[in-house]
């Protein structure tokens, strides 16, 4: 099988996996939203920092080393599992001995046995992390899918009887438990992959030489992206902070399935076509325009469609994270080029520049991230759309350096787009605001379809009035794909 039809097949299986596990687990968000309040979702938010902290050591950026590396051992994956399960054991131990202090910095005391529950679940996906990893590097998505869907049933259908039920945060903790327990219980059945009785300690060194940059560069991007959680929490209290978090959960729905099937794809499939600097640029441009065709329409098109789709999924008493909706959908715009430029280095074996990188821009975001705070929630998300643009010119520079394809050329690729789709959000949001003019205005499930089928015609419309480049290339895929099946 060739390099691309190897990576056209793992990116229809990684994006089954996604859209059945993240469509899933938005599906039960939204039953979990009709029954919890936003300060019970604000309070369980608290905790995403300090567990997307533990859960970063735990891994230690060895998954990714054993990833990029063309040729592991039996006696590397062994190495790494065991160093997995140790670390994971001690982080939780940590992690559980600091919830008193968790609890009395925000004045909560049930986040002490919530802080306990959640590191119980940081040494479970542990146990199962080698063979999510090595799934992934042979690019076998389809054994991921199975045990993603099965999972995020079961745990979602435990949260939903547990809300219903009157467990309130409860049902919230139960359903990670759940999910990462069936998780790791799956993996071990479906994959073949067994520990051996041995550790290398020459692994480690070889594996953490790449793997500690991508430990640094993930405890960088964790602390940048969730602390905002501690900063409305503290300062804001959790109510707001549950309406923060709900529109960036939704708003990460379409973006966060993009982006997480690029990172899973990307680095396998950029690091076989490494050597190759030709194939590697057409490969990174291919997916920049069919990344951006998809993400900026939809991104701005959540926008444009925000107080319908609130009022539509969540009821009501969401209305105040509207505007939060908004803003930080406008900032997901670029997010799928970040993905690219960053795989690009790591395909490469560039760990160092790309830590230098994470440094960089994590230091600005952070920066623009407390000054946001000056000007309430609603500055924190600006701070967020700031960044992104930065965060693109930043990125970029190593791949004109490496590739000859930075900023001016990346952009060229999907100005088209962006200008298409800003026409397209402006008109969806003129319909919407004036949808009192229509008889669907009591409606809102009616007029958030209404919006989409007007925004789906004139993107379409117009990519095709223009002659979109991007849609081309994604025309052209098809065709090459199905021909194959005619001729067989």
């Amino acid at each position: 099988m060739t390099l691309k039809s190897r990576a056209l097949s793992a990116t229809l299986w990684s994006g089954a996996d996604i859209f059945m596990r993240q469509g899933l687990q938005f599906c039960v968000s939204i039953a979990l939203a009709r029954l919890l309040s936003p300060e019970e979702f604000g309070t369980i938010a608290l905790l995403y920092l300090f567990t997307g902290i533990a859960t970063a050591f735990v891994d230690s950026g060895f998954s990714t080393a054993l990833i990029q590396r063309q040729v592991v051992t039996h006696t590397d994956e062994s190495t790494v599992f065991w160093f997995n399960l140790a670390i994971g054991a001690l982080v939780a131990l940590g992690l559980w001995a600091l919830a008193p202090f968790i609890a009395t910095f925000f004045s909560l005391p049930i986040l002490m046995p919530l802080t306990g529950l959640l590191a119980l679940n940081i040494f479970l996906s542990a146990v199962g992390s080698i063979h999510g990893t090595l799934l992934t590097k042979h690019l076998n998505f389809r054994v991921q899918m199975k045990i993603g869907g099965f999972a995020t049933l079961i745990s979602g259908t435990l949260a939903i009887t547990m809300a219903w039920y009157g467990y309130g945060i409860w049902a919230l903790a139960a359903q990670t438990l759940a999910a990462t327990s069936v998780t790791t219980l799956l993996l071990w059945c479906l994959s073949p992959w067994r520990p051996a009785w041995v550790f290398s300690t020459k692994s480690v060194r070889q594996l953490f030489g790449f793997g500690s940059y991508m430990l640094a560069s993930s405890l960088l991007d964790i602390i940048y992206n969730r602390a905002y959680t501690v900063l409305i929490g503290h300062f804001f209290g959790v109510r707001e902070l549950g309406f923060y978090n709900r529109a960036d959960g939704t708003k990460q729905l379409p973006v966060g399935i993009l982006t997480s099937i690029m990172a899973r794809v990307a680095l396998p499939i950029f690091s076989a076509a490494a050597q190759d600097k030709a194939q590697l640029r057409r490969g990174v441009q291919l997916a920049l325009r069919g990344m951006m065709l998809i993400n900026v329409p939809m991104m701005l098109g959540v926008a444009a469609t925000a107080e319908s789709l609130v009022l539509t999924l969540f009821g009501v008493k969401w209305l105040p994270s509207v505007s939060f909706l908004q803003v930080l959908s406008l900032g997901a715009v670029l997010w799928p080029l970040h993905v690219i430029n960053l795989n690009v280095l790591m395909a490469q074996g560039h760990s160092h520049l790309f830590f230098r990188l994470e440094v960089i821009k994590k230091l600005l975001g952070t920066a623009l991230l407390v000054a946001g705070t000056y000007y309430g929630v609603m500055g924190i998300a600006w701070s967020q759309v700031v960044f992104g643009v930065l965060a693109f010119f930043i990125n970029a520079y190593y791949s004109q350096r490496f590739l000859g394809y930075g900023v001016f050329a990346q952009t060229r690729d999907f100005l088209g787009v962006l200008v298409i789709s800003v026409l397209m959000a402006f008109a969806v949001y003129w319909v919407s605001i004036h949808a009192y003019l229509l008889p669907l205005h009591l409606l809102p499930a009616v007029q958030l379809l209404l919006l989409i089928a007007i925004g789906l015609i004139i993107f379409v419309g117009l990519a095709l009035v223009f002659r979109l480049t991007a849609l081309r290339d994604v025309i052209g895929l098809i065709k090459r794909r199905k021909a194959p099946l005619a001729n067989s």
